[in-house]
């Protein structure tokens, strides 16, 4: 019986990871494929506001499904695998048709690689300097990004960290480590 447990546990554990992979995956392919030439313009405001939203509406359904879990921890791990890199990737594809239509609105040129390393300097607030918004266009976009970061870091972990709460509570098994009760109702 013990042994069936041991190999159940991770096969869940195994289940969550490969989905969270795959997540990551996905949403890097389609962040490299997506026709996203073209410029900046109108659609490009509209993306990123539907890729806000999208990311919103995710994060929404996704605290709700924690909360009913059977195993909250792994579905808060696996929800901020699916939330964190999208969010990342909309505002990259944001800086990149920036870059592509204005020009000089970056300290250089971005690639998509380089738009996605910027956006990551900025959410980590590392700012290496490097890479930096020249125009108004471009720190007004950035500075968008800096208050949605404080969102995502603030709002948006302590809604999924609650729901996680919640869902052990639910399930009866409030403390102990990570992964150890998640099994044991």
């Amino acid at each position: 019986m013990q042994r069936n447990a041991v190999r159940h546990r991770r096969r869940v554990l195994l289940g969550h990871c490969l989905r969270a992979t795959a997540s990551v995956a996905l949403l890097t392919a389609l962040y490299y494929l997506a026709p996203l030439e073209g410029g900046f313009g109108i659609l490009t405001v509209l993306t990123l506001v539907l890729g806000l939203a999208a990311f919103t509406l995710l994060t929404a359904w996704q605290v709700s499904a924690i909360t009913r879990a059977e195993y909250p921890r792994l579905s808060t791990l696996e929800a901020m695998a699916t939330a964190v890199p999208l969010f990342l990737f909309v505002f990259s594809a944001t800086y990149f048709m920036l870059s592509e239509s204005v020009p000089g609105t970056f300290s250089e040129p971005l690639n998509r690689t380089d738009a996605l390393y910027f956006t990551v300097t900025v959410f980590a607030t590392v700012g290496f300097g490097d890479i930096v918004p020249t125009t108004g266009t471009g720190r007004v976009l950035t500075t968008v990004q800096m208050i949605a970061d404080l969102v995502v870091v603030g709002v948006i972990a302590k809604a999924l960290f609650g729901a996680m709460k919640v869902g052990m509570r639910r399930r009866g098994g409030g403390g102990g480590p990570a992964f150890v009760d998640d099994d044991e109702p």
